[in-house]
């Protein structure tokens, strides 16, 4: 009996800059480490800001900025208003285009910053089969 082969599937990838897992210090560590390591954040020579960045700043700026998302923290869901925003507008654009285009087309989002990061969501839609991924 022949193979059939399931039609290509397409991606469609939203993003964001990112926001950090929560509001403790590891995690603002964490996500600070990740967004102020990025060249095309901090135009510094490396040399001398990595060394600022891991010695000092990150050392002291998980506390403020922890504060800073405690006071705007999405409680209900354990996670901030972006992550939030984000998925219910990812998943208004999935009804819509799934509407039209059925299973034919996978809808997700990533953060450039933070989780769900480009890469395992990049890595997910190939998983599944996408062939074609649109990026946002």
């Amino acid at each position: 009996m022949p193979e059939t082969k399931s039609p290509a599937k397409t991606g469609v990838l939203l993003a964001n800059l990112g926001t950090p897992d929560g509001t403790g210090y590891w995690p603002m560590r964490r996500y600070l480490s990740e967004f102020l390591s990025d060249k095309r954040v901090i135009d510094y020579p490396r040399w001398k800001w990595l060394p600022l960045l891991h010695l000092i700043i990150l050392s002291k700026r998980p506390f403020s900025s922890g504060k800073a998302y405690k006071s705007i923290w999405n409680t209900e869901l354990d996670e901030s208003p972006l992550l939030t925003i984000t998925r219910d507008q990812t998943n208004a654009i999935a009804a819509v285009i799934q509407d039209r285009f059925g299973d034919q087309v996978e809808v997700d989002f990533c953060m450039r910053y933070g989780n769900p990061s480009t890469q395992s969501r990049l890595r997910k839609m190939v998983t599944s089969g996408c062939t074609r991924i649109l990026f946002f």
